[in-house]
């Protein structure tokens, strides 16, 4: 596999930005590259009633959808701001996700995991709206699925897990987050595993709520404690993960390191809400525009374009074989 290396100084990406103004996607014609075989969104750190840019973020989702047809959309975590929901009928789904991703070209499956927000309330009804709503898709707290195009023969592997119960903080705060030491974190990465050992798709995506790398002024333990779950699964299948995509910082950031192999570290901005955002080691790109990603791929390339609230691609992650 051949990874596209890019630099990460503020200086070049000044000027990579600038060189590649003519390449950012802005109207539905230029929006038609982003497709691919296989493509979806990816979208988190959303529930916050509609305000700031939650709706006009939703509402430029459902315009590019017109376009590029996804197959899904991957919300990975904290649809729900601040406390989670209590119930299948707590009004924050209508406030926080039915009544904001209304446009048709959305009704399409969602496939959620749990962030630490929805930790702070009633996560067996996060579980349960799968009952209440046919395009919510979440058969367990970390599930695998596979997106493929049978015509031209690409497969794109997306497991889904639940990382607040991988971080010790949460676990150990049952007055703040009851459920999260009530999960066997072992189980999960054995889980994670097996899948990983069994999987022969075109490229394989890992999703989770929390970041392994990023910058941010949360606590460092929860990167590490990250690492410390994730990175020996990752090192047992050298390669095969090619990206992990989370959520939680509020900002876009994309990350390469070693200690894992050569999987694409990328945080997703806030759909609604975004937050300031610098280099650290390793960043390849970072800004703290609020917006989504779409990911395409096809048998020879992956691609995760970065979108801004103006419909701008401000950044690529690709992969090739």
């Amino acid at each position: 596999m051949r990874l596209h290396t890019l630099s990460c100084s503020f200086a070049w990406l000044i000027a990579f930005s600038l060189a590649c103004l003519s390449l950012t996607a802005q109207t539905p014609a230029e929006w038609k590259q982003l497709k691919g075989d296989v493509r979806f969104f990816l979208a988190n750190d959303l529930g916050r009633n509609g305000y700031y840019e939650q709706k006009p973020i939703a509402e430029l989702m459902g315009r590019m959808a017109e376009t590029i047809g996804p197959d899904c959309v991957v919300a990975a975590g904290d649809v729900h701001h601040f406390d989670g929901v209590a119930s299948v009928n707590d009004p924050l789904w209508l406030t926080n996700y039915e009544l904001i991703y209304s446009h048709p070209e959305l009704m399409i499956s969602w496939l959620p995991v749990l962030g630490n927000h929805e930790y702070r309330g009633n996560t067996q009804a996060v579980l349960d709206y799968a009952h209440v709503s046919r395009r919510w898709q979440m058969p367990d707290r970390y599930y695998t699925t596979v997106l493929s195009d049978d015509e031209a023969g690409t497969t794109i592997r997306l497991i889904l897990i639940d990382t607040t119960p991988l971080i010790n903080s949460y676990r150990q705060n049952s007055g703040k987050y009851p459920d999260a030491g009530q999960q066997d974190a072992d189980r999960q990465m054995a889980w994670l595993d097996s899948v990983l050992t069994a999987d022969n798709s075109t490229w394989t995506i890992v999703v989770g709520h929390h970041p392994v790398y990023a910058q941010t002024t949360k606590g460092e333990h929860e990167r590490t404690d990250m690492q410390a779950r994730l990175l020996p699964v990752f090192k047992r299948h050298k390669d095969k993960v090619d990206m992990y995509l989370c959520g939680h910082i509020h900002n876009f950031q994309h990350i390469r390191r070693t200690e894992g192999g050569t999987t694409d570290y990328v945080v997703n901005s806030a759909g609604s809400l975004a937050r300031k955002v610098q280099p650290i080691e390793g960043t390849v790109f970072c800004s703290p525009e609020p917006g989504f990603s779409v990911v395409s791929a096809d048998t020879k390339a992956l691609t995760l374009s970065m979108i801004d609230g103006k419909g701008n691609v401000i950044h690529t992650v690709k992969r090739t074989k």
